[in-house]
């Protein structure tokens, strides 16, 4: 069964999410992340995926507040990335309890810090992030080209020890298009890495079609825009219960 991942992506201290990454077209969904990551636990998620819009923008963590709130309010694992470029700064969101880390930018223009962190951390906890546009990949709040195509990227890291990746495909990121199953399925047969895909879910369909490609390593997906939009049929009673709560119940489960 593939582990479907909500996606939390704060800016200015807010629930966002953008259109192909792009500054300037975010919609606020929620002026608290952290009642957002509850209501997720409150509808049994078993993951949450955290991003620091501004810390990917500015090259470091700018959300520690929000993020140590969210690791506190919730009793399941917790993903980070966003702005991690330095050895002290995943330090310290792992010291926050953080289940693990996505690597990007420095991924590209950092391998010793990688292979660093992979030795002290170990590949559980430090994972990659490859946002990829036409499959070339982006870096720096995905405003600049890495010069390298996603499929060389993740070979590489393979062989550096890297077992995991969050593999998106910026066009399609908070657009509601559907999934790039086609370059899923060959990104991940010629890697050999295990991948949590990200953009362009819009319904069901999507989760079931990646629920195809789980046998060559394709094992979750982060959803964003298509939950808040609230597009799978049980997504309406939730709605309809959560205006009756006073809170949204307990997360200890």
């Amino acid at each position: 069964m593939i582990l479907v991942i909500p996606a939390i992506d704060v800016r200015h201290g807010k629930c966002v999410r953008l259109v192909h990454g792009e500054p300037g077209t975010e919609k606020v969904y929620s002026d608290d992340p952290v009642k957002m990551a509850i209501l997720w636990r409150g509808e049994n998620f078993k993951a949450l995926h955290v991003v620091d819009l501004d810390g990917a923008f500015e090259g470091k963590p700018l959300n520690f507040n929000s993020l140590k709130a969210i690791v506190e309010a919730v009793d399941i694992p917790v993903q980070f990335g966003g702005g991690l470029r330095t050895y002290d700064d995943v330090k310290r969101v792992l010291d926050l309890g953080v289940y693990r880390v996505i690597i990007g930018t420095a991924a590209v223009t950092d391998k010793d810090l990688l292979l660093k962190l992979l030795k002290d951390f170990g590949p559980r906890r430090i994972a990659v992030g490859i946002d990829a546009s036409e499959g070339v990949v982006r870096i720096r709040g995905w405003q600049d080209s890495g010069n390298v195509s996603a499929i060389d990227l993740g070979k590489d890291l393979k062989q550096a020890g890297v077992i995991r990746v969050v593999l998106t495909d910026i066009s399609r990121d908070g657009t509601l298009y559907g999934v790039n199953l086609d370059w899923l399925k060959q990104f991940a047969i010629e890697t050999g890495l295990r991948v949590t895909a990200s953009g362009g879910v819009s319904n069901y369909r999507d989760l079931l079609n990646l629920q195809e490609l789980e046998p060559i390593g394709v094992d979750s997906v982060i959803v964003g825009k298509a939950l808040y939009e609230n597009a799978f049929p049980c997504q309406v009673l939730w709605r309809q219960n959560e205006k009756l709560l006073d809170d949204l119940g307990p997360t200890r489960r």
